[in-house]
C-alpha cells in the first residue's frame, strides 16, 4: 500500500510541475506579445519617448484608445504605424485630455473619450498627404496637412477622437465615420444637415456632448471635421515645441 501512494505521490509531482512550466511558458509568451508592452517597444514607440511624448494611458488609463493608421480602418485602407497601438501626446495636451474625460465623466459617467489619432510623425504626414495625390495640392490641404507646412498633429498637440459608452463597448453615433469627406462631417454645416434629416438629433447632441467637454479643457474645434481638435494653432505649437519625426 505504501508503495502505491509513494508512486501516486511521484506522479501528482511530476505532473504538477509540468503544468507549472506549461504555464510559466504561456506567461512568458503572453507578456513578449502583449500590445505595448515596455519589455517589447516597437521602433516607433521608442522614437516617440524619445522625443519626450508621452502615452495617454500612463495620464488617464480610463480613456480609450483605437489609432485608425494602425490598421486598415481608415480613409485609404492601409496601416502605417504598425506596431504602434498606444496614442501619445506632448505632456500638457495629454494632461488637458485628462480634464476633458473628467467633465465628460461628471455628467456622464458610463461614457469615455476614444481616441483614433494622437501625434503624427512628419514621416506619416507625408504618406497621407501622397496618398491624396490625385486631389489639387489646394484642396488636398481641406483634408490633410501639407507636409511641408506642417500638421498640428506633428508636433503632438492635436487630436482626432470621439466618445464611447463603456456598458455597451460601442462608440456614439456621430453621424459619420472618422476620416469622413463630406459636408455631413463639417460642424460648419451640422444645421443645414440637420434641416435637410441628413444628420439626426441624436447624431448632433452626440457632437456636442464631445465638443462640450473639449472645449471646456481648452480644446478648439475646427469646422470641417467633428473629430478633430487643437490645443495650440500652429504657430504657437512650433514656437512651443519640436516637429515630430
Amino acid at each position: 500500500m505504501s508503495n502505491y501512494y509513494r508512486a501516486i505521490g511521484v506522479l501528482s509531482f511530476i505532473f504538477l510541475n509540468f503544468l507549472a512550466c506549461n504555464q510559466d511558458k504561456q506567461a512568458k509568451k503572453a507578456v513578449v506579445q502583449k500590445p505595448g508592452s515596455s519589455i517589447q517597444l516597437g521602433t516607433l514607440e521608442k522614437t516617440l519617448q524619445e522625443q519626450g511624448l508621452v502615452n495617454i494611458k500612463t495620464v488617464d488609463s480610463t480613456i480609450m484608445v483605437d489609432l485608425k493608421y494602425s490598421s486598415t480602418d481608415n480613409f485609404f485602407g492601409e496601416d502605417v504605424y504598425g506596431e504602434l497601438s498606444n496614442a501619445y501626446f506632448q505632456e500638457i495636451t495629454a494632461m488637458k485630455l485628462k480634464k476633458a474625460n473628467q467633465v465628460l465623466k461628471e455628467k456622464h459617467p458610463e461614457l469615455s473619450l476614444l481616441i483614433f489619432d494622437g501625434v503624427r510623425p512628419l514621416s506619416v504626414q507625408h504618406i497621407l498627404w501622397n496618398k491624396l495625390d490625385s486631389i489639387p495640392p489646394k484642396k488636398r490641404k481641406d483634408f490633410v496637412a501639407d507636409p511641408k507646412e506642417g500638421s498640428i498633429h506633428n508636433y503632438g498637440c492635436a487630436v482626432d477622437l470621439s466618445i464611447i459608452d463603456t456598458h455597451t463597448n460601442k462608440a456614439l453615433d456621430m453621424g459619420t465615420k472618422y476620416d469622413y469627406f463630406g459636408y455631413l462631417a463639417y460642424p460648419r454645416k451640422e444645421k443645414e444637415m440637420l434641416e435637410s434629416g441628413q444628420l439626426s438629433n441624436i447624431q448632433y447632441q452626440n457632437r456636442l456632448i464631445l465638443r462640450t467637454a473639449m472645449i471646456s479643457a481648452g480644446f478648439e474645434p475646427i469646422t470641417s471635421e467633428w473629430w478633430h481638435f487643437n490645443l495650440y494653432s500652429r504657430k504657437q505649437a512650433k514656437r512651443r515645441f519640436k516637429i515630430i519625426q
